[in-house]
């Protein structure tokens, strides 16, 4: 794939289009571009790009504030880039007040992002599965989805308004602070860490807007699979940090190998095949392109 041959505004419709539709969205998280191929090599329709495996993946620190705007912003840009299918992104706070909103939509969607996760943390906000977050006030939220649906040029970029309060304040406020969000134009509202299958199915039966929900291994909510969620009634899954679990794993058993052996021989089975990566790359395409302008 010599440079991605789909636009921006196509696979924001792509998106738009997968939300009209029936059926879940299935979306993967990728911590880095290569990742992000692989994902969508798979068959994903979307692509997810989350603060957590960015944060460990470009920083090596873990989710609590430490990334700023531009560094998530260039790393949406560089997924961006390389895929063919919608790449949802992770805005956090929206890295501020209503104004920072604005432009953290802006920087998003002109990186080619075709959806923005926005959530009413409090600033610095943390990773939505660890212990003491706090939220702003609903109606602060609000402005700040207002600024955002403001901020995009394209109707079809997708905002998704993610509540925390249901750790803070129960169930009950998280319900009422999604519809809310709902009322207010949010393309897709989103409650977080639920902490039970009784409760994933009192949030599909109760918010009437399209729904978001996030299955963390090793998080607060019990993982069903994509087709139970469906039949409750959610319209997006994401599966944020998978990869970056795999890979630490991998890793760790590959230079324990490396180790023990002096060689990774023994790892050889669970490798691709150095034509595999190449191809994953494009290696060849990339080296034929000059006898291909010349043809």
């Amino acid at each position: 794939m010599v440079g991605v041959k789909v636009t921006p505004q196509e696979k924001n419709s792509r998106l738009r289009k997968l939300l009209e539709q029936p059926g879940i969205i299935r979306s993967f998280g990728a911590h880095d571009v290569f990742t992000a191929l692989l994902v969508e090599r798979a068959g994903f329709e979307t692509v997810f790009i989350g603060g957590f495996g960015t944060s460990a993946s470009l920083l090596g620190l873990p989710d609590i504030n430490f990334l700023t705007l531009s560094e998530m912003a260039d790393a949406v840009r560089r997924m961006a880039r390389r895929l063919t299918v919608p790449l949802i992104a992770d805005g956090d706070t929206g890295h501020g007040d209503v104004h920072n909103v604005v432009r953290t939509v802006v920087e998003f969607e002109s990186a080619g992002a075709s959806g923005i996760i926005l959530e009413d943390q409090v600033v610095p906000k943390r990773c939505g599965h660890f212990e003491g977050k706090q939220v702003i006030p609903a109606e602060e939220m609000v402005l700040k989805l207002k600024a955002a649906q403001k901020a995009r040029t394209d109707k079809n970029f997708v905002i998704i308004a993610r509540t925390d309060a249901r750790e803070v304040y129960g169930l009950e406020e998280a319900i009422r602070r999604a519809n809310m969000y709902g009322d207010v134009g949010a393309d897709v509202v989103f409650i977080e860490a639920p902490m039970s299958v009784a409760e994933l199915e009192e949030i599909a039966e109760r918010v009437p807007y399209p729904k978001f929900v996030n299955m963390l291994t090793g998080g607060k909510t019990p993982i069903l699979t994509a087709k139970e969620l469906e039949q409750m009634g959610y319209k997006i899954v994401v599966y944020p940090i998978d990869t970056l679990l795999v890979t630490a794993k991998a890793v760790m058993e590959l230079t324990k190998a490396l180790m023990e052996t002096g060689t990774t021989l023994a790892m050889r089975d669970r490798m691709v095949t150095f034509d595999e990566l190449k191809e994953i790359l494009g290696v060849d395409e990339w080296l034929g392109l000059r006898d291909a302008l010349k043809a």
